[in-house]
Order: structure tokens, then sequence, then C-alpha cells
């Protein structure tokens, strides 16, 4: 199978890069599968969304990814996040708080992007939001 370049980077570091034969990505458009030979894409990424990398050993990286960009070129797919974190550093009942108390204030714009945070963090260890 063809095999594309991927480097997945937020703000604050390198999260990953090397060899994967498949991305999946969730952006304001819906979510894009991505193989080699895809065309070039440029896309926002969807706030308290989760990106998939299918390494080229067979295992995927799950990572929740708040905003930021994807850029899909001849050379690869590069993913600039602004957060990211990768499924197995999510401590999951942290999440599940962080859940809790935002939703209690419908009103506050911080606190709907903090429940957007959350269910991203949740969904990317396979917690149903």
């Amino acid at each position: 199978m063809a095999t594309l370049q991927v480097e997945l980077v937020a703000v604050e570091r390198k999260i990953w890069s090397g060899e994967a034969t498949t991305v999946i990505a969730r952006t304001t458009e819906g979510e894009l599968g991505i193989l080699a030979g895809h065309a070039p894409v440029l896309a926002q990424l969807a706030d308290g969304g989760v990106v998939t990398i299918r390494t080229t050993e067979g295992e995927d990286l799950v990572v929740a990814a708040h905003g930021g960009f994807l850029s899909i070129t001849g050379e690869g797919v590069s993913i600039l996040a602004e957060t990211a974190e990768i499924s197995s550093e999510i401590d999951v009942e942290r999440a599940r708080e962080a859940l809790r108390r935002a939703e209690g204030e419908k009103d506050d714009p911080d606190a709907q992007a903090a429940v957007r945070r959350a269910q991203s963090r949740l969904r990317a260890v396979g917690e149903t939001v």
C-alpha cells in the first residue's frame, strides 16, 4: 500500500512525524479520509475534533486536536493544531470532570470551548460523548 509523509504539530510541540497509510481528520466541512495520491486540500480542523493516523506498522495514533489546519500536498500531510493530545496521554477522569464543569455554564463562550475540548479528549480515548 502507498504511504504518506505525515507531520502533526501543535503550537507547544511536535506530536508525531512519519510514514502513514491513512489519515482521518474532522474538519469544519466534515470528516476527511486521506490516502496517498489525495488531491491537494487546505482545510480548517473542527474544534473538538479527533485526528487518526494509521501508521505503516498498522497502529492507529489517535489525537484530540483543537483548532488549526490540515494541509495536503504532493509531499504529504501537515496537521497544524492549536493544541493536541495523544489519546494515551489523556486523563479520562480529568476530561470527564472538565466536561461536567463546563456544561454547567451554557452562556459562557469560554465554557463552550472547554466543552468541545473535553468532548474531543473523551472521543480520542474511545468514550461516547
